[in-house]
């Protein structure tokens, strides 16, 4: 029999009757049903796909198990492969397991390109299993081939083909262990045809070790020594708090080891609900347009410590004059890191789940007033000249973004998951949104993708489905990635979508007015009308152009049981500050653009 022809009713010998305890080991089936059963036994729940030509016979496979009462997966389809990876990550950042995209071959594949380099940026769990030309056919230029694997070897953990049926199991369960374990990142699959139809024996995967691959290195106790040492003689130490410690689910960790040795902290963006808001020594956000003392006093302190966090070029400014007078403690899972952008006295490495208390037991109950009194007049003069504008700006002025944050932020006091996209709009929100629970917010880091927020909110929404899930975006990104609306339709994600409209590419255009004198070379708008769109796709719908109407049509946004779009019209060419510029060191952070 050709394989390519083997129908549904051939794909098993004997149909699973009862969930997994009851699917009997040694049955033959097709490597596409196999599929199902080795990602049913790593307890994938939710699917983001797909479906195309390559990837039929597991689409096929995958009929049996979805849409009933008790069905193993709830397959969501996207509108766009890349709104299938994005959605799979915000699935996987707030519920702490591993997203699953189901995709076919070549453009299938590759429009999931950026979804894997995103989460290989920021430490996100994927498996991406793409479909593929048959074996033989690899090579030919078949219709839709592409060589998967080399495409992504560099921009992810592991990337393998599956050839044969009988690998399948082991492959998807490898897949998973590498994906989840120690530093998170996606694995990218590529699964021929000929291995989805072909028969095996069905034989539940088992790993727990992969040669050369230490995941959980154990702490080195002299380093641990060392890095105590250090902070019990600090006199003004610091801790930047970055999203390892979300990662390693160790906030109370965290807490601990700053309380006990009364350390202040600031939080990279990724991090930030590592930290609640208010947190008496959390000194706010790192970073370009992060919050003025931490910034400032990174350059004072004498011991600096940092907890899963990489010193990314946002978070440092100029290297060759960051924090030259402080003893460096780098905590991290991943060896690769250390000393790779700063230069450490003390690196432990290990997961901060582990290397945390190991630390927090060697220190001496500590006070440092004076020292976090020394934050509290910059942080006054931020608030002064920086914030209460923002927030509170004059009634007879157009809307301002952190005015729009603040309202949501103070309605869903600190509850809600706050998701964005990248621009002004992603470090407005970032920095007015109030975190009080762990695992709440998702934002592209790293790789700074455009179009990423709307289907991360929905991914976010079937991560955490006891949750409100408020999506800030710009007029662009939004429609980078806006037939994502159809999936909103379809699956009835209750995203709340907050829409700063105005009418720029804001961020770049921040910039073009900062080093090419107000030359708005295409970062200008043509904006289609958004109650239009939201209507036809039976989404709720509102705009805000008044002050005085901003916390009532805030309120009916978040009361609205289903997804809902509320455009607010902001000020055309507002700033967000303070900003590092480029080429400044950290401590040049200026409160305000002379622009």
């Amino acid at each position: 029999m050709n394989q390519d022809n083997i129908s549904r009713k051939d794909s098993c010998e004997a149909e699973p009757q009862v969930p997994w305890n009851g699917v009997r080991i040694g049955e033959k089936c097709s490597g596409a049903e196999i599929l199902m059963r080795a990602l049913y036994q790593e307890h994938v729940d939710t699917i983001f796909g797909y479906p195309g030509g390559a990837i039929m016979p597991v689409y096929d496979a995958l009929y049996t198990y979805t849409g009933k009462k008790d069905a193993w997966f709830h397959h969501v389809l996207v509108r766009h492969e890349q709104g299938a990876a994005h959605a799979a990550e915000g699935y996987a950042r707030v519920s702490g397991k591993v997203g699953v995209v189901l995709v076919t071959s070549g453009p299938g594949a590759t429009n999931t390109l950026t979804g894997v380099a995103d989460a290989m940026m920021d430490s996100v769990p994927l498996v991406v299993i793409a479909g593929q030309v048959g074996v033989g056919a690899l090579g030919t230029d078949a219709f839709q081939e592409v060589d998967l694997v080399g495409i992504t070897q560099p921009i992810s953990k592991w990337s393998y083909q599956i050839r044969k049926a009988e690998d399948v199991a082991w492959a998807v369960n490898r897949a998973f262990f590498i994906a989840r374990t120690g530093r998170p990142g996606p694995v990218v699959l590529d699964f021929p045809k000929n291995a989805q139809v072909g028969m095996a024996e069905w034989q539940p995967g088992k790993t727990d070790k992969v040669r050369s691959y230490n995941p959980y290195p154990k702490p080195d106790p002299e380093a641990i020594q060392a890095a105590a040492d250090l902070i019990n003689n600090a006199k003004k130490p610091f801790a930047l708090v970055g999203h390892g410690v979300e990662i390693g689910e160790a906030q109370a960790e965290l807490r601990e080891f700053l309380e006990k040795a009364d350390i202040p902290a600031g939080r990279t963006m990724l991090g930030l609900s590592a930290l609640p808001t208010h947190h008496p020594l959390n000194m706010g956000m790192l970073g370009m347009h992060g919050n003025y003392a931490p910034n400032i006093k990174q350059q004072e302190c004498d011991v600096l410590i940092a907890i899963g966090m990489r010193f990314s070029d946002r978070d440092t400014g100029r290297l060759d004059r960051y924090a030259k007078q402080a003893k460096v403690i780098h905590l991290d899972i991943d060896a690769s890191e250390i000393d790779k952008n700063v230069k450490t006295d003390v690196a432990v490495v290990a997961d901060c789940k582990e290397s945390l208390p190991a630390i927090t037991s060697l220190l001496h109950k500590a006070e440092h007033k004076d020292w976090i009194a020394s934050f509290a007049p910059l942080r006054e003069k931020e608030e002064r000249e920086v914030i209460n504008p923002a927030i509170h700006p004059s009634p007879q002025g157009p809307l301002k973004m952190g005015e729009v944050v603040n309202a949501v932020a103070e309605a869903t006091k600190g509850e809600a998951i706050l998701t964005n996209d990248v621009g002004l709009n992603q470090m407005s929100s970032s920095r007015y949104f109030k975190f009080c629970r762990q695992r709440s917010i998702v934002t592209s880091g790293g790789l700074g993708t455009m179009g990423f927020g709307l289907p991360a909110a929905i991914g976010a929404t079937f991560g955490a489905p006891d949750r409100q899930v408020c999506l800030f975006t710009g007029d662009g990104g939004l429609q980078m990635c806006i037939e994502e609306l159809g999936t909103i339709m379809e699956q009835q994600a209750p995203v709340k979508i907050i829409l700063l409209n105005n009418n720029y590419l804001g961020n770049v255009r921040q910039w073009q007015d900062l080093m090419f004198h107000h030359r708005h070379s295409f970062t200008r708008m043509m904006n289609p009308h958004y109650a239009e769109i939201a209507q036809a796709y039976n989404i709720g719908y509102d705009v805000v152009t008044r002050h005085d109407e901003l916390q009532a049509k805030v309120k009916r946004m978040l009361t609205d049981k289903g997804p809902f779009l509320l455009e607010c019209a902001v000020e055309e060419e507002e700033n967000v500050t303070p900003m590092v510029t480029p080429g400044s060191s950290i401590d040049e952070m200026k409160l305000h653009l002379d622009i």
